[in-house]
């Protein structure tokens, strides 16, 4: 099962993608907000590329939306924002929409693009589709059947 993974901002949406299998997020891509200034743009553009990746012979059967929260999980300035453009999503997307904690998430990305990417504005290029990956491989990972033994060892 392919599922995409979507760190929503204001400045840009990063876009990352599971193998066949739902194990592996990699990022995809990112979409600069200023060629899509309002949510139904980009719901627009999330679905084109969702229709590519079905011509590729592989759909995606699930979207899941990184969610902004402070550190406390409390909501953010950006939380309301991203249940609007979720709703809007899930309203057009015909395909199940799950939100996903991405607390941390930005600094995970810029931690491993850093150990392979040294000049920080490439980094910065390609910071929003790995925050994607990261909030997607988190949300792999909790669906995952532990692969531990009934005593947990």
């Amino acid at each position: 099962m392919r599922v995409l993974g979507i760190d929503y901002g204001a400045r840009r949406v990063g876009l990352a993608v599971s193998d066949a299998s739902g194990t592996l997020a990699r990022p995809l891509l990112t979409l600069d907000r200023g060629a899509l200034p309002d949510d139904g743009r980009v719901v627009g553009a999330v679905l084109d590329i969702v229709a590519r990746l079905a011509d590729e012979g592989d759909p995606v059967r699930r979207l899941v939306v990184g969610l902004p929260r402070r550190l406390d999980g409390s909501a953010n300035d950006q939380t309301p924002k991203v249940e609007g453009f979720v709703r809007l999503l899930a309203a057009r997307a015909g395909l199940p929409v799950t939100l996903e904690d991405e607390r941390l998430s930005s600094r995970e990305a810029e931690s491993r693009l850093a150990l392979r990417e040294k000049s920080w504005r490439r980094r910065k290029e390609k910071l929003d589709a790995a925050a994607a990956a990261v909030i997607l491989q988190d949300y792999l990972d909790r669906q995952r059947p532990a692969l531990l033994d009934p005593d947990g060892v």
